[in-house]
């Protein structure tokens, strides 16, 4: 099942074996489809495509993209709803593409989680100079994901995608997983409510605070000696919360 702990072991493996990203690019002109494909491998990445929202999804589970561009005008699911879909498990980066002046998908696709929009026609220059920035911007420590992270109680096996609490494997559900991950992988800081929300669940969760703390309160019955009284992930009142290194 694709999660965002496969998209990040995947990222360090190909990064580690020298090679660019992988994108996934979705759009329903073939003559698009073929200029952006051939533009890409030119300069190094691997791509692999989609011509209409539904195969889009296909391909983003079967492949684990890197990064996303995404066509908004398609037939049989348009892009803002294969956005939708997409940010409900997956915090991916996405670029947006739609013809010039297009504001109001602009804005709609921004608020929805896009990460950055490029209005049609544009450079390929311009393109790779776009998917460089973002890729800095959104994974500037992918190479220090380690393989296994032990925390006092915890111990996070990334690439077997298991947790060990206290000596026993532990089960988690996708999201409970990657809620987990965003927290260790982010131990001792105070993580706020809404950048995991944006993260896990995607922009549009941002200010769903009550959300959240179900399912903080779910994991804390899976990992805590005493949900009640936690002392592995910390409540900071009216912040956020914080996953402690070690504890008492």
């Amino acid at each position: 099942m694709f999660n965002l702990n496969t998209i990040i072991i995947n990222m360090v493996n190909r990064k580690q074996n020298n090679k660019k990203y992988r994108i996934l690019v979705v759009d329903d002109e073939r003559r698009i489809l073929n200029f952006l494909t051939s533009n890409l491998r030119a300069q190094g990445y691997e791509v692999i495509t989609a011509s209409d929202g539904l195969e889009a999804l296909e391909q983003f589970h079967a492949c684990n993209p890197d990064l996303i561009l995404l066509d908004i005008l398609m037939p049989k699911m348009n892009g803002l709803d294969v956005l939708k879909e997409i940010r409900g498990f997956s915090n991916i980066p996405i670029i947006f593409l739609s013809a010039k002046g297009n504001e109001r998908d602009k804005i709609s696709g921004l608020d929805m989680g896009a990460d950055d929009y490029i209005s049609k026609p544009f450079s390929p220059d311009e393109l790779v100079s776009r998917i460089e920035a973002l890729m800095r911007r959104v994974r500037p420590n992918e190479a220090k994901i380690p393989e296994e992270l032990s925390l006092g109680d915890i111990t996070m096996d990334f690439k077997a995608h298991k947790v060990i609490v206290r000596g026993k494997t532990i089960y988690l559900t996708r999201l409970e997983w990657l809620l987990l991950s965003e927290l260790a992988l982010n131990a001792d800081h105070l993580m706020s409510y809404q950048e995991l929300l944006i993260r896990v669940w995607g922009a549009e969760y941002r200010d769903d605070i009550q959300f959240l703390r179900t399912w903080i309160s779910r994991l804390r019955s899976k990992i805590e000696k005493k949900p009640y009284d936690p002392r592995i992930i910390l409540t900071v009142t009216k912040m956020g919360y914080i996953l402690k290194k070690s504890q008492p």
